[in-house]
Parts: structure tokens; sequence; C-alpha cells
């Protein structure tokens, strides 16, 4: 039985029939018109007439984009409802590939749209989707500069970029050029660059005939700024060679990457717990989308009701993919502040602080998305004193030296620093010149150059790098210093490797920035520490986070703690210490209802040792009063009932507090029982916490 398949004028993809037969359709040739009349299809292993790598003198190639299996599918669709992560990507093309592209500013920008297709396909299996944000042409001139250099090109290109995200905010900025770098090099990002300003972007090129190699690139560059390094040998265990091996592969010969190794995502998850990528955690604004708005897009945009992408990817019941509208009784689809359709109640925990210079975000009752993630202002004290937070990190040289060397590592001497960082070498430098050669630290700036460190693993945790060992003098005695050395050709997609990170202390009030030692007061902390009245820290909004016990915004008044940006702190999170108060009382109540009938019991048996006989039913009942049964005269017996023994109660005050209660009298008995007293009593105000969460 024939198949007959029916083309849009300028369809293009990836057909998909099996995990060893894919093709790929593209229209040809380009030309300019935008009315395709031919396409071609091809296989994947006609796609591998490319020849390039990112990093590694023994370049392979990178080629099928097919889907994973179902199951796979499904899998990764439930954990991202868990924890939806968006990257908001900005996309430029640069003069060069405007060129190459024949001056057609629609065919240049449908490339960019396909590139961008494609690296949401990879990064999906992360649980990461991307939220195109922007997309640029440099249709006149480049804006910044652009060379073979792929180390200047990247430099320039973060600078250029510190200027657009104040324009237009986004994620991560990726420059696409059709320029050729120098050497077998294709792509070049700062390690663990996501979401920090200085360094939160990639350039890659433009090397294949087909968007799908590039969006192959951009993806492993942006993988590195997730922090995820090359993949040692066999640690892809996820796809055979034949089916394209992992993303993160050094150097592939085969078909596209499809997947992350499981190596990948235990750093990608190492990443996040320390605190790296905050802003994937903040949801899109979906009105800065590109292309416009459409449902099946994935993304909740005006007039829709929810969104879950492509139809067979809506989870349960909640969202009917047709017309993108909630099912009857739905509030929500996903988010984590969405349970079984239904939006979690204001105050629900959202998302944890992670490491200590995070905060955490609770739900607003509103929406099913956390809050953006908010975390403490820069130049809040760390690590016991040992660092300062920077873009929600607490870089130090210690916790540096262990990523490196691994545990038992630590920062070597400041001599260390001060003898081998201005010598320029590949012992000790501030990085490297566009052709190589290393560059002198100046003497003040020493502490911000090569990472020098003592002890740990004999070789260095990361790939393609190798110790550098040096001896300096300090006083009487000779003490060692370790640096890492790049091997010539590798990892040339990862720049700095081994030196000290941006943000971290080089002096009394002063950090690394730019590889130079600079001053830094943190006059606006001070400020807004003034404004939280001693009750709480200072978010990177430059606002309050109280502590537990004081409201926002300016923590002078009581309340349940938090910020206006992180949602509001549910009540029963405070009341946690008052309610283990009261489970103290109630505790004693329980153990008291026990003891008491024990005791009235062995009152009971001394009297019927003592007086037998019809005293007993005296002191059973109380008929009648025995001068027998009653005591001595001079020590009146107090006769209470039992039924006016009552555990003690606490009241809680519409603040929260907890009210004070005495015995009083009853007038209309003589039983005592408890009351609250007619007299408020102040009570005593939270003790002041300062920098806790």
């Amino acid at each position: 039985m024939g198949s007959q398949w029916c083309w849009s004028p300028a369809a293009r993809g990836l057909i998909t029939l099996s995990s060893n037969a894919s093709y790929y359709v593209h229209p040809w040739p380009a030309g300019d018109s935008e009315d395709f009349l031919t396409h071609k299809i091809f296989q994947m292993e006609q796609l591998l007439s490319w020849k390039g790598t990112c990093s590694h003198k023994d370049p392979g190639d990178k080629g099928d984009m097919a889907r994973l299996s179902r199951a796979t599918q499904i899998r990764e669709r439930r954990e991202s409802l868990r924890s939806p992560r968006y990257l908001e990507l900005y996309i430029v093309a640069d003069h060069t590939l405007f060129l190459t592209q024949h001056r057609n500013l629609n065919h240049t920008k449908q490339r960019l749209l396909e590139v961008a297709s494609y690296v949401d396909q990879i990064l999906k299996t992360l649980d990461i989707q991307v939220a195109l944000t922007g997309l640029e042409v440099w249709t006149e001139q480049d804006r910044s500069r652009v060379t073979p250099d792929a180390n200047a090109t990247l430099w320039a290109f973060l600078q250029w970029r510190r200027g657009l995200w104040a324009r237009r905010p986004h994620d991560s900025a990726q420059l696409l050029t059709g320029r050729a770098f120098r050497g077998a090099t294709v792509g070049l990002a700062p390690v663990e660059g996501m979401c920090r300003e200085e360094s939160s972007g990639g350039v890659s090129t433009d090397h294949s005939e087909l968007p799908i190699g590039a969006a192959a690139t951009m993806a492993h560059e942006i993988g590195h700024s997730l922090g995820l390094s090359h993949d040692p040998d066999g640690c892809c265990g996820e796809a055979a060679a034949e089916q394209g091996g992992c993303v993160m592969a050094a150097a592939t010969g085969h078909p596209f990457p499809r997947v992350f190794s499981a190596c990948s995502r235990r750093q990608l998850r190492a990443f996040f717990r320390k605190g790296g990528g905050a802003c994937l955690s903040n949801a899109p604004d979906f009105g800065l989308l590109v292309p416009r708005a459409r449902c099946g897009n994935g993304f909740v945009e005006e007039g829709e009701e929810c969104d879950c992408g492509a139809g067979q990817e809506c989870p349960g019941s909640c969202c009917l993919a047709h017309n993108c509208s909630l099912r009857a009784g739905a509030q929500c689809t996903h988010g984590d502040c969405c349970a079984r359709c239904l939006l979690k109640p204001a105050g629900a925990p959202c998302r944890r602080a992670a490491g200590d210079c995070d905060l955490p975000e609770f739900c607003t009752g509103a929406s099913p998305y956390c809050p953006p993630d908010i975390y403490l202002l820069d130049g809040t004290p760390c690590a016991r004193g040992r660092g300062s937070c920077w873009d929600g990190e607490c870089p130090t040289l210690e916790q540096q030296c262990q990523r490196l060397w691994g545990p038992g590592s630590r920062p070597a001497p400041d001599a260390c620093f001060q003898v081998l960082n201005p010598a320029g070498d590949a012992h000790g430098n501030c990085g490297q010149h566009s052709d190589g050669s290393f560059v002198p630290c100046a003497q003040r700036d020493a502490q911000c150059g090569k990472l020098q460190c003592q002890g740990g693993e004999k070789s260095a945790l990361v790939p393609h790098t190798v110790p550098v060992d040096s001896t300096v003098r300090l006083g009487s005695r000779e003490v060692t210093c370790r640096g890492a050395f790049v091997l010539p050709g590798a990892q040339l997609d990862l720049p700095d490797l081994g030196l000290v990170e941006s943000g971290t202390q080089c002096g009394p009030q002063m950090v690394c920035q730019d590889r130079r030692c600079q001053n830094a007061t943190f006059r606006e902390l001070e400020l807004c520490l003034i404004a939280c009245h001693g009750h709480g820290v200072c978010n990177s909004n430059h606002n309050c986070h109280c502590a537990p016990g004081w409201a926002p915004p300016s923590c002078d008044k009581p309340g349940f703690g938090g910020s206006v940006d992180s949602g509001p702190v549910q009540p029963e999170r405070l009341s946690h210490t008052l309610s283990s108060t009261a489970q103290d009382t109630f505790t004693l109540a329980v153990i008291l209802s026990f003891l008491l009938p024990l005791l009235l019991g062995a009152s009971l048996a001394w009297c019927c040792c003592r007086h037998p006989g019809p005293c007993l039913q005296q002191c059973l009942w109380g008929s009648r009063r025995d001068p027998v049964c009653s005591g001595p005269k001079d020590h009146p017996r107090r006769d209470y009932p039992l039924s006016s023994i009552q555990p003690t109660e606490l009241g809680l005050t519409a603040t929260g507090e907890p009210q004070p209660l005495e015995l009083c009298q009853s007038p209309a008995a003589t039983l005592r029982s408890l009351c609250p007293v007619a007299k408020q009593v102040k009570s005593k105000s939270p003790d002041p916490v300062s920098g806790e969460r």
C-alpha cells in the first residue's frame, strides 16, 4: 500500500521512522523566493560532509536529531512537569552570515529560527525549554568585533551583550557567525557562565550547509554554560555511536547527537544545587516570544488558558490541546505550583534555597509558576565569612580548588599567587592573549589569576588538563603550589579554565572581576540592610527578605517573614515554633492525665490501710466529713473534683502571638477553670535574626 505525502511550500525538519531510519527534509535550493517548489530528503548518512570540532584536534561530525523513544519522552515530560526550566534565548547573526544568505533578511531569520528549534529539541532532553525572545541580524556591519580568534570574538560579544541585556532581558545570548575560527574550533563559551552578567553567552560558527549542524554546536556550548564538561571516554551509554552519541562528546564522527549522558545530567544537577542557572527557573515573558503566539508552542500566551506543546505531550486531562483551553474544573496544567490540575495554596514552598546565597520561594496561590528565583544581594557574607555572594553563588578559593582537584584540596598560601601569577607563563598568569601567549598579572591582581592549590587528587578532575607544580619559598621553608594546565588543542571552548572565578574575594572589600582585583564597597547592600531594621537580609531586587516573625517590606512589624518578591510564607511555617510550645504543653497534660489517677489510687490505698471500714466509704464518696478522714486540723484537706483538671490550651491572637492564660474563679461555680486574662500582656518580641532564611 503506497503513501502520498503533501508538502507545504517551505516544509523542513526531521522525519524519524525508527531509531535507525531518520531523514532530513529541506527546501532546495534556497534562492531568493519564499515559494520553495523543490525539496530534498537526506538520509542522515548523507549529512556527514562537514568536518570540525569545538575543541579537539581530531574532529568528528555531528548528525542525527532523531527523537527519543516514546517511553523516554514520557518519563522526561513527567520530570519536566515537576520542575520546569526555561532558557530565554537571544540569537544574533553577524554580518558575514547575512552575506552568506545573499543579503536576504527573511532567509537569515528563517535560518536562525530553525537553529533555535533544533536547540530546543536537544535541550528538552535536559528538561529545559527554549523560549526564543529575540533575533537580531547585523545587516550593515558587526556590532562587536568578529575575528578568526574565537576567544577574542567571544569576549567582545559578551561585552556587547551587557548593553543588549539592558534593553532586552534574556538568559543567554548566542552569536552565530559565518566566519571560520582559527584551527578546528567551531564554538566557545565560558564554563558555568549561565545567568551571569559578564559571561552568559557563547559564539558558534555556521559551519554546515544545513542549520541542524550549527544547532548541535550551539547546544554543546550552552551545555558548557550550564556547567557541563566534555564526556570522558565510556561515559555515554545512552546512545550508540551510530545513533549520534551524546551532546557533550568531545569529538564525534557520527550523526548529530540527540541526548545528554548520565555524566552530563549529574553535572547539571550539581550546577543547579549550588545555585547556578537561577534565571532558568523564571517563567519567560510570553509577550516577547519569537515567532508570534500560536497554540501548540508550549507557552501560555494571550488568549490561551494552557499550552502543553504538541498534542501527544499534554499531561493527563487538564488541557484541551486542540484549542489550548482548560478542561472543566481545571485551574492549571503544569508548574511547580500546580498539582493535579489545581493551584497550590498561597505559601506552599515551591523552590528551596540552593546554597548559601540563595533564598526560598513560595507559591502565590494565583499562578501555577513559582515566583522568579531571588537570591542574596551581591556582597552578602557567605561561607562563614570566607566569601561574598556574587550572582547568587558563593565563590571561594577552597570551593574552586576542590572542584578542580577533589576533596581535601585547599588554596595555596598567598605567596604562590603573588610570586607565580605575575610571571605570565604556564605556571601562573591572568589568562591568554589571542595568539595563545600568557598574560602576566599585575601585582595587585595576582589573587585573580591562575588558581593555585595544594593537596587533593594527583590528577585534575577536569578532562584534558595536567597539574603544573611549582615551588616557592615562604620564610625558611618551601611550599608547593599546584595549578592546572590545559593541553594544547583540548577544551578550547572552555576559556579561562583554572583561573580564579569572578566574585572571589581578593582582599578586604575587594573581589575579582574580569581577572582584576577591584574595589567592592557594596554600598547598595549597606543601604538596604539599614532599611531592613536588623531583622532581615537583602535580596537581588534590593528588597528585604525578613526573618521569621517579621513582615515585609521593611521587617519592622510582626509577620511571617519572607519578601515581597518570594511569595507569601505559609503561616504554618512561622507557627511551627509556637506549635512546638503548644505540643510541649499538650504532652505535659497527657502525662498528668496518667499520673493523677495513679496518685488518686495511691491515696485511696493509703486511706484503706490506715482507716478500714466505714471511713473508706467516706473517703471514696465524700458524703460527710469525718475528723479521722480529714487529716490534721492545721492542714485542711483541699478537695478538688476530678472534672476541674483540664489540659492547658494556648489561644492565638490575630497577630499569631500566644495569648497568656491564667487560673481564675468562675462566677457561676466554685470550680476553678482556665480562662484568658483580661489585661493584655505584651509578649517578648522575636529575637532579631540577621542572615537567617
